[in-house]
């Protein structure tokens, strides 16, 4: 078989092994590529998420930190409590 043969048949099974693959995935017809974008959509927004979430739980611990820093304060200095 000479080489530009095995080529040609080689291209020509990758070609459908992939269009199989993404048949199997559920990815092939005219909406795949829409499919695909949503996809990575999708991905965009849980990282967005993700993200979101660990810096809201380092602000609520940083603020209740300092919550209780300024409540020591104030019990070390009296401010709140009786007598003066």
């Amino acid at each position: 078989m000479p080489d530009a043969e095995f080529e040609e048949l080689l291209a020509r099974a990758a070609q459908e092994g992939a269009k199989r693959a993404l048949a199997d995935a559920g990815l092939d017809g005219e909406e795949a590529a829409m499919d695909v974008r949503d996809l990575r959509a999708l991905l965009d927004c849980i990282r967005f998420v993700r993200r979101t979430a660990v810096q809201t739980t380092v602000h609520l611990v940083t603020t209740g930190i300092i919550l209780a820093l300024l409540a020591g304060i104030a019990l070390k200095l009296r401010i709140f409590g009786p007598g003066g």
